[in-house]
Order: structure tokens, then C-alpha cells, then sequence
């Protein structure tokens, strides 16, 4: 899927500007909103799940134990590596970033952020981190400096996904998608009656809709159109749920325009501009955005809140939003990508190679020859 890749570098680009335009106070229309970004990348993680597992048919029993272990290992050492890298920094620099913050947040007349978000060095909230459970809680959901709360929903949709995986082969994958996220949606109630106040919505229950959307357009390419109309109508519904996140129009009406045009990017690409834009996305550039973008993601604001307080606190009022944006931007920007092609080269690499070495070691021959070298893709951040 030529598009892939660069939906990828797109969802964090998006993610980064929407962060700077909130730390510069320089606002426009949709761009500005990261939680959009963050949305895109959702839909892509579940698209990606299912994808390979439609490629992987053939060679994995997804009845057994050892499917499911395998899956489990690819993916925690395809995030792991660089998050723990990226976690230790943020508590060594987190009083630091958080003065800068407070700073950020004075001039521009914005809420505080909690202190605890920034400084809490506690051996609960980082052995929390250190197992991606902090999700699930939300006193521990929104306690770093990292953009993390969506590793651990990411996390959450990993542990549920072969059973999502089981429950589809049983009953249809339209079906099960309803079924799932009708659950979704309860356990969510459940939770907001109960009192948890998620900060983000780090919980999967309220995101899961999105990524059974993403799952849905992974279709397969020899279904006939009309089961295709009904995946794109049940995916959509599915983005249409009103759980997790801001719910005004402008959200309900992108998450729709996101749903639609993945679709038509995956499975229209031969027409017309829908097939330029989709060879314009795998394009080169846009391979490698896409190959940055978790470190992009995970990393980017460990650099823009020094840089945004370090603006501000020499221009001041001197420069007006769209200054601070320009000027905070031609700095963050490309150590932002820099830094995550040194982490891609030096963290994440090495970091998916150790785990095909312990699948290799633990399965042994049993493990495909295609699984032991194919590269680990990750969309959500």
C-alpha cells in the first residue's frame, strides 16, 4: 500500500505543527488540532494489524499460542526501544521542561499544566510506564513529558487484537467490529460512571472505534465492490461514535474525511487524482517522514517546549504569534527530524532486529523465514 508510509509522515507532521501552533499561540483551522493527527495515526495502526495479518495468513496459525506470542514480541520491541530511551529523558529533563512550560503558558495566559506531569519521578509511575499499563490509569494516563498516552492505548489495542482477530474469523469482520465496538462503548460508560476522568483518552474503550475502522479497510482486494461499500459505511459509522476525545463538528466532520479518503487512497488509487495523491504519498520524501514519524512523534516535544520559552523569553510581545511560530518552527523542526533519523538508526533498528532475535530463539525453526526478516511497521504513535 504505496500511501501508507506517507499517512504516516503526515500524522506526525500534523501532530508536531498542531503542538507548536498551541506553544506559540499562533492558531489556524485544523492543522492546529494535534488530536486529529493523533486520530489518523489510530486508523493506520488498526489498517496495518490487519493488513499483515491478511499477508501473513498463509504462515501464522492464528489458533495457536505461539501466533499470538510472536505478535506480542514484534510489537513490544517495535515500541519499546525507543520509548524507554525517550522516557529516561523526559524524567531527567522533566523539572527543566516544566519550568519552561510554566513560562510558555504564563505569556500566552493558559492553564497551568499539573506539576506532576512533568516532575513526578516516582518509582509507581515509572514502573507504570516501564510496562505500558499507565493507560488504564488515570491519575498515570498524562505524567510525562512525552505525548505518551497513546503508546499505551496502542499497547491495549496489541493485547486485544488477536482476539479481535479470533472473534472476526467466527463471525465476519463487519460483525465483529459492531460487536466490538458496542463493547467498547459500554466499558467506556461503565468507566465514566464509576469516575474515571481520563485526562487523554488513553483507555482503548474510547478509541477503539477507530481502530476497528482501520481495521475495516483492510480489505480483501478480491472482495467484490458491494461487501467493500459495506465496510466503508461500517467503518465510518464506527468514526462517527461520540466516545474519546473533542466532539464538536469540525472532529466529527474530519474523522469522516479521514475514514473516506484512506479508504479511497487503498482501494480507488487507480483513479485520476486519488492515484497521484497515493503515488505522491509513496514517494521517496515521504517514505523516509514515514519512517521518522514515531520518533518524530515520541520526541518532539522534548525539543519545541525549550525552544517555544526560549523564544518567547527573548522576543517577547516583540513578535507576534505567527513570528513565534516561523522562528520556534526553523529550530524545532528539522533537530526534531534529525534527531529521530539518529534514533531510527541507533534505537529503533537494533530495537526490532533483538526482537526477531528472540522470536528466532524461542521459535526456532518454527518461525517463517519471510516473519524472521520482514520489517516491523508501526502507524499509531
Amino acid at each position: 500500500v504505496e500511501c501508507l508510509d506517507g499517512l504516516r509522515g503526515v500524522a506526525a507532521l500534523w501532530v508536531l505543527i498542531g503542538h507548536m501552533m498551541i506553544l506559540t499561540g499562533f492558531r489556524l483551522p485544523l492543522i492546529g488540532k494535534p488530536d486529529l493527527g493523533v486520530d489518523l495515526f489510530i486508523l493506520l495502526s488498526g489498517f496495518l494489524m490487519m493488513y499483515q495479518y491478511r499477508l501473513r495468513a498463509g504462515s501464522e496459525d492464528w489458533d495457536a499460542a505461539g501466533t499470538w506470542a510472536s505478535f506480542w514480541t514484534r510489537r513490544f520491541f517495535r515500541l519499546a526501544p525507543l520509548f524507554y530511551v525517550a522516557l529516561a529523558a523526559a524524567l531527567i529533563a522533566g523539572p527543566l521542561i516544566y519550568a519552561d512550560r510554566v513560562a510558555i503558558d504564563s505569556f500566552l495566559g493558559q492553564s497551568l499544566q499539573p506539576s506532576e506531569r512533568y516532575t513526578d519521578g516516582s518509582l509507581a509511575n515509572i514502573a507504570l510506564h516501564l510496562s505500558f499499563l499507565f493507560g488504564l490509569l488515570p491519575d498515570y494516563a498524562f505524567r510525562t513529558p512525552l505525548p505518551d498516552w497513546s503508546l499505551g492505548l496502542e499497547m491495549q489495542f496489541y493485547l486485544l487484537f488477536p482476539f479481535l482477530i479470533l472473534l472476526g474469523r467466527r463471525i465476519g469482520w463487519v460483525p465483529a467490529a459492531l460487536v466490538a465496538a458496542g463493547g467498547g462503548v459500554v466499558v467506556a460508560l461503565l468507566a465514566g460512571a464509576a469516575g474515571l476522568d481520563y485526562p487523554m483518552p488513553s483507555f482503548l474503550p474510547l478509541k477503539l472505534q477507530l481502530f476497528l475502522a482501520g481495521m475495516l479497510i483492510a480489505t480483501d482486494p478480491g472482495e467484490s465492490q458491494p461487501r467493500q461499500w459495506s465496510r466503508l459505511a461500517a467503518a465510518m459509522l464506527l468514526a462517527a461514535i461520540p466516545i474519546g476525545g473533542d466532539q464538536d463538528l469540525l472532529h466529527f466532520a474530519v474523522r469522516e474525511l479521514l475514514v473516506f479518503g484512506f479508504f479511497a487512497l487503498v482501494h480507488w488509487r487507480s483513479l485520476g487524482v486519488i492515484g497521484w495523491v497515493s503515488r505522491l504519498l509513496g514517494s521517496r520524501p515521504f517514505y523516509w517522514l514515514g519512517e521518522l514519524s514515531y520518533g518524530t512523534y515520541l520526541l518532539h516535544l522534548l525539543i519545541l517546549q525549550p525552544v517555544a520559552a526560549a523564544v518567547i523569553g527573548e522576543f517577547g510581545t516583540g513578535l507576534g504569534g505567527a513570528g513565534r511560530f516561523a522562528l520556534t518552527g526553523a529550530i524545532v523542526v528539522p533537530v526534531t527530524y534529525a534527531l529521530a533519523f539518529v534514533t531510527y538508526k541507533l534505537v529503533e533498528l537494533p530495537g526490532q532486529k533483538l526482537g526477531k532475535a528472540v522470536i528466532r530463539r524461542v521459535a526456532g525453526d518454527r518461525t517463517p523465514r519471510a516473519l524472521q526478516t520482514a520489517p516491523e511497521k508501526i502507524a499509531a504513535p
